[in-house]
């Protein structure tokens, strides 16, 4: 048997993230077995976030990665029931939840905010959400494969968010790291009108300099074919570094930087109305009149 709880808070207030919740990180049971497998229920990471984990070079840091847009605001999902297996080098994941949970901010035109707060009685589709995804790990060669969907309430209906992934990686021992991906993005409204249709890539590397230093880049782009009827988005792009330097196995010092152009950082908002976003997050939003925007964070880290 295992469980798992994590708990998120703003630095700056205190407060709660996740809307409030007290564990909003995760909160899961669960029982697994060596050779047949993990299964897990609660509330928990579905199975395309954790498969490209291994693929993302900035590893979904804080600052800047664009998490949300990658793999969608229901990356975290309530009631949900997972499983986990290994076999040998392959990881096998697959996901269902009966209510995802996801309340995002609401958009220009629409009465309600689009999202769910969980099961609607009678209505079994409306906030589900499920996926799987496959991981190939043997000596240098990473590979994946995923796919996740969402069926947001929307007004009185139920809409889609659906995404497929691959992605590939090489590694040269335990110095450096090359890896990149595709990700095909769908979304659609209540009356199944395409609101967002988009092609996103990523490449980038991971160099361990010294045993206490670790650099890290990584540039996004997102092909962006339609957004909320417009077929003439700039498409945005952006390019992160981050450094560390290792004090100790448990304290070290980061420098994060991004630049991003057609968009805020993290590549969610296109401009100042979520009307125009690409990710509904809660990520940077560009002023008007404004095209590109820099960010830097400097901080320690411990681990406990």
């Amino acid at each position: 048997a295992l469980f798992v709880l994590e708990n998120g808070f703003n630095l700056d207030s205190g407060t709660l993230q996740q809307s409030g919740r007290l564990f909003g990180r995760q909160a899961f049971v669960g029982v697994q077995k060596d050779g047949v497998g993990q299964l897990s229920l609660g509330r928990q990471y579905v199975s395309m976030f954790d498969a490209l984990a291994n693929f993302s070079p900035a590893a979904y840091a804080t600052q800047y990665a664009p998490t949300v847009l990658l793999n969608g605001p229901n990356y975290r999902a309530d009631n949900t029931i997972k499983y986990t297996g290994q076999f040998g080098p392959v990881t096998a994941l697959a996901h269902w939840s009966f209510g995802a949970g996801v309340a995002l901010p609401q958009t220009v035109g629409v009465a309600v905010p689009i999202g769910g707060n969980g099961e609607v009685p009678g209505q079994f589709r409306r906030d589900s959400a499920y996926g799987a995804a496959l991981t190939y790990l043997q000596g240098a060669i990473g590979l994946t494969a995923g796919y996740d969907q969402w069926n947001p309430t929307i007004g009185t209906g139920s809409g889609t968010m659906k995404k497929a992934a691959v992605g590939a990686s090489y590694s040269f021992g335990s110095v450096a790291k090359i890896m990149g991906g595709y990700r095909w993005g769908q979304n659609k409204d209540a009356a199944d009108v395409v609101t967002q249709r988009d092609d996103f890539f990523w490449i980038g590397a991971n160099y361990q300099v010294t045993p206490a230093i670790a650099l890290t880049l990584e540039y996004d782009y997102d092909n962006v074919k339609s957004l909320f009827g417009d077929t003439h988005v700039a498409n945005p792009w952006q390019i992160a570094f981050i450094a560390n330097y290792a004090f100790s196995k448990r304290t070290d010092l980061y420098l994060s930087t991004a630049y991003a152009k057609n968009a805020g950082l993290m590549m969610e908002s296109l401009a100042t109305t979520f009307a125009n976003s690409l990710a509904l997050g809660n990520s940077y939003v560009l002023a008007n009149g404004q095209s590109n925007m820099i960010g830097v964070a400097l901080g320690i880290r411990h681990k406990f």
